[in-house]
């Protein structure tokens, strides 16, 4: 997983929150207010919900543009079990979460080095979009 991850606060309008991805160089980045993961924003997200539907991403929050009913796994999920959550949701990254803290985001890319890699990414690919 990465530990590293880019946070914004509830409230920041996504044309920020584009910036700050463009800045970091990530597609995504977490909702986080008191150490608390609120939700999560993809570009796909800023692309689908906000252009596609005519609205202005100035006017925006993070919050409202941001994926919320999250599946998260904990520091202890096996990859098995988290591999298996990222196929049978299509999900390309998984929040982990400690008692409600964000501790780091697992990605395809982390799983790509691992036996589960092509299991997941032929999953992945068959499984219906998540919208």
């Amino acid at each position: 997983m990465t530990t590293d991850v880019v946070t914004v606060e509830p409230y920041t309008s996504l044309t920020a929150v584009a910036a700050c991805m463009r800045e970091a160089d990530v597609g995504c980045v977490l909702v986080i207010s008191d150490d608390r993961l609120h939700g999560l924003v993809t570009d796909r997200d800023i692309a689908v919900r906000v252009i596609a539907e005519g609205l202005i991403a100035g006017s925006i929050t993070a919050l409202e543009a941001a994926s919320g009913d999250l599946v998260t796994v904990t520091p202890d999920t096996s990859l098995c079990d988290a591999s298996a959550l990222m196929r049978d949701h299509a999900l390309r990254r998984l929040p982990v979460v400690d008692e409600g803290r964000i501790v780091g985001l697992l990605s395809l890319g982390d799983i790509a080095s691992t036996p589960h890699a092509q299991e997941v990414l032929i999953a992945l690919n068959n499984a219906p979009a998540n919208h």
